[in-house]
């Protein structure tokens, strides 16, 4: 293994520093750990270099530390087409249950969960305390920011950004809630039907946001 880099160089990138240097020392512990930033400089960051994209190499690996679903699925097929290999990181404390299908590039932050028979797409960040629970099913370059609680039976599109503390109400079987394709819910949002693509809801029940 050679170079394994860290995308972004903001606090999502810093905060997952010990899940990389886990990841490295589970494999053969030889790996250079660096941070990739298409605007880098000299100066490394808690102690890592900062390297541009261009001085990663095919066969090297990558995980994405970038909030935007849509820069995410950008960024991976830059990746994606310089030969580079994406790795998904798990912390220590994550757990997971039976039947669960997660896509390349994923983030699970201390204290998440996937509790059974769920599935989930590519560069999927689950960030501190959040959980996606059964039957769930989980889109490409979706975003939970902390303490998200995803309950039973829901579907979340593509591009979806889920905000700190929002409660997803369980669906059923027959009528899985669904949040649409880069629809954004607000932090601390307690969302009890569909939310359509693109919008934006906040509040408890959350509604859609009024921009006037």
């Amino acid at each position: 293994m050679g170079r394994v880099g860290i995308y972004g160089t903001g606090g999502f990138g810093r905060e997952i520093l010990p899940l990389m240097r886990r990841y490295i020392a589970h494999r053969d512990g030889a790996a250079e750990l660096v941070f990739v930033d298409d605007a880098a400089t000299s100066q490394g960051v808690l102690g890592i270099p900062v390297i541009p994209f261009d001085g990663l190499k095919e066969g090297d690996a990558y995980v994405l530390a970038i909030g935007s679903g849509e820069i995410r699925r950008k960024l991976d097929e830059r990746c994606r087409d310089a030969g580079l290999t994406p790795v998904s990181l798990f912390a220590e404390s994550y757990r997971a249950g039976d039947a669960i299908a997660i896509g390349d590039g994923a983030v699970f932050c201390d204290n998440t969960m996937v509790t059974t028979s769920a599935t989930i797409g590519r560069q999927f960040q689950c960030n501190i305390y959040s959980y996606v629970a059964h039957d769930c099913v989980i889109g490409d370059y979706v975003t939970f920011a902390p303490k998200v609680a995803c309950n039973g039976n829901v579907h979340v599109e593509d591009f979806a950004y889920i905000g700190t503390g929002a409660v997803l109400r369980q669906g059923t079987p027959e009528k899985p809630l669904r949040i649409g394709r880069g629809a954004v819910v607000g932090m601390g949002a307690v969302v009890t039907k569909d939310v359509p693509a693109g919008e934006t809801v906040v509040g408890n029940p959350a509604a859609k946001l009024n921009r006037a």
